[in-house]
């Protein structure tokens, strides 16, 4: 199969839809340098992902392409339908994040919370820029997109540079949260502060639906792929 197909893609913007990354942007912009500290950012975790990727279909993809041709379409087929019992559960509502007990008035459990909070928001405010690399090198770890998306491009026939070039815009892709953001930044920052939070809070109020569509589609694509290629 081709190394940039549409479940590559798919997966490249399933890993951008990151609230974590929403909301790092909201603490960086009210820096008193954002820009130095969104470069320090992307820097540390474009670094860590690229290194990661470019590792993997440089270095450690011969073995894989020999050996993973059949096992591939079975990851596929597995992976799918998973996905898809994982999307059912959530869009008839039995599975859900477990849900935090009420806290009783009086107890003094807000005000820690809010003492946390606004700990987070004073170091963040201060140009940090070691803390902005590490950061971002944490959200350069690869998660279960990224290495699904690794593996299409290992399992692919297409050339090392057509896999290199799969790296780099996946990469670009999956932080397109933090460089759309640096890049709208000095132009309007209010208007892009507020955007920030609007899309956060929607994002978090439609998190089981978006989850529940994504595993669906994804994981129905996944089955069919992997049965074709099995059959």
């Amino acid at each position: 199969r081709p190394a940039m197909n549409a479940e590559f893609f798919a997966l490249a913007f399933v890993a951008a839809l990151n609230p974590k990354l929403l909301a790092i942007d909201l603490l960086l912009i009210e820096n008193r340098r954002p820009r130095a500290m969104f470069l320090c950012l992307l820097l540390g975790g474009m670094t860590v992902a690229l290194t990661v990727g470019l590792l993997d279909v440089l270095v450690f993809h011969a073995d894989a392409i020999n050996s993973q041709k059949t096992v591939s379409a079975g990851v596929d087929l597995a992976i799918g339908l998973l996905l898809l019992a994982a999307g059912g559960l959530l869009a008839t509502g039995r599975l859900h994040g477990r849900r935090k007990a009420a806290v009783p008035a009086g107890d003094g459990q807000p005000e820690k919370t809010e003492k946390k909070d606004g700990w987070a928001q004073r170091v963040l405010s201060e140009p940090r820029l070691g803390l902005a690399m590490l950061i971002g090198a944490l959200c350069g770890i690869p998660g279960a997109s990224y290495l699904t998306g690794l593996h299409i491009l290992v399992t692919s026939k297409s050339s090392t540079a057509n896999q290199v070039i799969g790296v780099v815009l996946f990469v670009l892709i999956e932080f397109l949260l933090i460089i759309i953001p640096f890049a709208f930044l000095e132009l309007r920052p209010e208007a892009t502060k507020a955007f920030l939070k609007n899309t956060q809070d929607w994002l978090l109020s439609h998190a089981r639906r978006l989850m529940a569509y994504t595993a669906l589609i994804l994981g129905a694509y996944l089955a069919v792929s992997g049965l074709i290629r099995l059959s």
